[in-house]
């Protein structure tokens, strides 16, 4: 697997060194003594995407997508406390006022990572009834994918944090979804990396910034997957670890509080 990371980037990613786990490279990086050592400890964003107001795609069966992203960001700041790390969710209320105010409420954080749950087009959709309602689906696409921002303060970062999280991943089992090279330029296509240069989470951000679609919402399959707690949380752990390993031993923090 560690072929899916291009030379330029591997060398920054503990993947890339069969001797040392990625969590073996968080606990060696927070170990540094003395009175500071808490300031040290990078800080992560996690963004719940959408609004209570603006709840994003409703899922085959009629959930909202803010319900998705908030249970799964929820369980992403468990485990990156669980690795030693800092992390604070925003828009956990969903009650956040604008997509500006996202950025800006991670001000003070080394990463930001928004969490969301992908849809399609309204022309791949089918209709269906699901529990005496009409609702609709598309079973064409399934899998994760990551979004990136050349307009963000430090691309080369947030792309290898995304390919971090995207190996993590694979690695883990899980399959990342080939759908959204359709509409986006892609980074990286074995890990599903693409630009979206102009999302306002991503370049408004004042450190690097990852959009991550946990999967597609409107596959009926993927759905019941992407609500199982299990599944959730071997995909948070797995998220979790990816941004740990970038974070720490790729110097982000300590390039991010030297600005």
């Amino acid at each position: 697997m560690d072929t899916l990371v291009t030379t330029s980037r591997c060398h920054r990613l503990p993947e890339c060194q069969p001797r040392w786990s990625a969590v073996g490279a968080v606990a060696l990086a927070l170990m540094s003594p003395g009175p500071a050592q808490a300031q040290q400890i990078p800080v992560i964003a996690v963004d719940v995407g959408h609004t209570l107001a603006a709840p994003g795609a409703t899922s085959a069966r009629g959930r909202a997508e803010f319900e998705f992203n908030r249970e799964l960001a929820g369980r992403v700041v468990a485990a990156l406390e669980r690795l030693g790390l800092r992390a604070e969710l925003i828009n956990a209320d969903g009650r956040i006022e604008s997509l500006q105010a996202r950025p800006a409420r991670a001000a003070d954080a080394d990463f930001l990572i928004s969490i969301h749950h992908d849809s399609v087009s309204e022309r791949y959709l089918t209709p269906w009834e699901w529990e005496g309602m009409p609702r609709d689906f598309s079973d064409l696409w399934a899998g994760h994918s990551l979004f990136v921002s050349r307009n963000n303060p430090d691309p080369d970062a947030s792309l290898t944090c995304a390919s971090a999280i995207g190996l993590r991943l694979q690695r883990a089992g899980f399959v990342p979804t080939d759908k959204n090279r359709i509409r986006r330029e892609t980074a990286d296509a074995q890990l599903a990396i693409h630009y979206y240069d102009n999302l306002v989470v991503l370049y408004r951000a004042r450190q690097p910034a990852v959009l991550f679609e946990a999967g597609v919402i409107k596959h009926r399959d993927e759905e019941l997957l992407l609500r199982d707690p299990d599944r959730q949380q071997r995909m948070a752990e797995e998220i979790a670890t990816g941004v740990a390993a970038c974070v720490t031993a790729g110097g982000i923090a300590t390039a991010h509080r030297a600005d």
